[in-house]
């Protein structure tokens, strides 16, 4: 059994995350060694107006985002999608996804990556 109040997550500042811009604040909800060896990501991230994650690959994973707060744009491979809070996305394995908030409040997401196995 684990309870675990909000102000004892792990939090990380970020700079230029995966080559993106600004600094990404990732709020841990579970750490890496609580997820029984099935993935290694399960996180709130903020990303302030103008920041973003890079582009970056997934290999032997999957990453969802599911989109809090904000607005922005998101990356998958070479499609470009437009995101609002509710919606999710899912970057399959060997396959490359990234995000930029294009608002002007901060734009957040849970992200989690699982292992695939592959």
């Amino acid at each position: 059994m684990l309870l675990r109040h909000s102000s004892d997550m792990l939090t990380q500042e970020k700079p230029h995350l995966r080559d993106g811009k600004g600094t990404v604040t990732v709020e841990h909800i579970l750490n890496p060694d609580e997820l029984s060896g099935k993935g290694r990501l399960f996180a709130i991230h903020i990303l302030p107006p103008g920041a973003s994650i890079g582009l970056h690959p997934h290999d032997g994973e999957i990453e969802a985002y599911h989109f809090l707060a904000g607005k922005g744009r998101y990356w998958n491979n070479e499609e470009v999608f437009d995101v609002v809070a509710g919606d999710t996305t899912l970057v399959d394995d060997h396959n490359s996804h990234g995000v930029e908030n294009t608002g002007d409040t901060p734009l957040k997401f849970i992200g989690l990556i699982l292992f695939t196995g592959k």
